[in-house]
Formats: structure tokens, C-alpha cells, sequence
């Protein structure tokens, strides 16, 4: 058997050829993950050129900071996805502080909600967007379940019926890919330091134990 420093995983070997400088391991990283960034910063900024310019800055700092990365710690899309979403949130957070005008003013601007109503958008934004992004990431038959059932509203009867499986194939898998959602967007809670991992969170995020309802579906039985 190989020695683990023979044969490292991906994710660790680019890491080591990023600290050598090579730029065929920035380019090949961009190749494989910057739709996965693009994609993530676009649903949270909801505007494609500061999407695009995000993620050119993401890839810019991975270039100078490659040593951020702990493998120990997670894969490097998760990394990639974590410190995307972090920095759109905060640019959303920005922008959004920045069009608000105090009240008394008078001018465009003016009549906004506040910046509490500001925050509230900004959390929903960011929650919906964490979720999507970690629902992508699940594997192809736990993603195509929770599409059908939980985002088209379907029974069980009728996802099973449209996947080819059984009811029963299509409950666990869907069990399996909300609590899977349910985790990681627990995880990425505790790590940006919102509080415990488990029950509900307050920004709308389902915590462990918050998928009570993942047998019956969206829909029902």
C-alpha cells in the first residue's frame, strides 16, 4: 500500500503545486470550480458582473494565500464555497448599508425599510443561496429527488413514479439529502461563529434535527 504522502488527494496535491507557484494548478482549479464560485456570489449578489468580479478576486486570493486552505478541515470546494459565500454576504452587507438613507432624509432612498429590513433580505438571500449551493454539491440521485419533491412539490408516490424507483428509495434518499443539507448548513453556522450547531437557527437556517418533516414530503404521502 502507498505511503498517504504517494498518492494525495486532489485537493492537497493542488494546494502543494499553488505554494510552488505553478499557474497550471490555479488553472486548473479555476476550470473545475469557478462555475461552483460564479454561481454561488451570482445568487447572492443577484448582479453577474460583481459576481464575475468576486470571483476573479477569489481565485486572486487563493493564489496569494494557498496556505488559508487546511485540508484537515474539509475539501477545497467546500473552502472555495465557504469563503465565497462569506465575502458576497459581506459585499451584499455593503451595498445594501450604503443605500440606506437615514431617517428625516429626503431624496431617492429615503422611504427604504431601514437597515433591519435590509439585514432580514441580506439573511434570507444568503440562507437561500448557502442552500442551493450545498444542494448541487449533494450526488446526482439525492440532488434529482429533492428537486422533484421538495422544489416541484411532488408526493412521494409521484417522484417515485417519475425517478423509476420505489416510494420507499425516494423517502430515504430524500431523508438522506436534507439531513445532509441540514448539517452542512449547520457546520457552515458554526463556523462563522452564529451560535450552536443543532435546531434552528435564527436566520431561517435548519439546523440538525430540523427535517422532521422529510418523510412525508413536500406534497405529502
Amino acid at each position: 500500500m502507498a505511503a498517504p504522502d504517494e498518492n494525495p488527494r486532489w485537493d492537497e496535491q493542488l494546494q502543494r503545486r499553488l505554494a510552488r507557484g505553478e499557474e497550471t494548478a490555479l488553472g486548473e482549479l479555476y476550470d473545475r470550480l469557478s462555475p461552483m464560485v460564479h454561481g454561488l456570489a451570482g445568487r447572492v449578489l443577484g448582479d453577474q458582473a460583481a459576481a464575475a468580479q468576486l470571483t476573479r478576486e477569489i481565485f486572486a486570493h487563493v493564489w496569494e494565500h494557498p496556505e488559508e486552505f487546511d485540508p484537515a478541515q474539509g475539501s477545497m470546494r467546500s473552502w472555495l464555497g465557504a469563503l465565497t459565500h462569506r465575502r458576497a454576504v459581506d459585499r451584499l452587507r455593503a451595498a445594501r448599508a450604503a443605500e440606506f438613507v437615514p431617517a428625516g432624509a429626503t431624496g431617492p432612498g429615503a422611504a427604504g425599510g431601514g437597515p433591519g429590513a435590509a439585514e432580514e433580505e441580506i439573511r434570507a438571500v444568503a440562507t437561500a443561496a448557502r442552500m442551493q449551493y450545498v444542494v448541487d454539491s449533494l450526488p446526482g440521485p439525492l440532488r434529482e429527488t429533492i428537486a422533484v419533491t421538495y422544489y416541484d412539490g411532488r408526493t412521494y408516490q409521484e417522484t417515485a413514479r417519475l425517478l423509476g424507483i420505489s416510494e420507499q428509495a425516494a423517502k430515504q434518499r430524500m431523508r438522506l439529502g436534507l439531513d445532509l443539507l441540514a448539517t452542512e448548513l449547520a457546520e457552515e453556522r458554526a463556523r462563522q461563529g452564529g451560535g450552536p450547531a443543532g435546531g434552528a437557527q435564527g436566520d431561517g437556517t435548519p439546523g440538525e434535527g430540523s427535517g422532521g418533516d422529510a418523510t412525508t414530503g413536500a406534497g405529502g404521502t
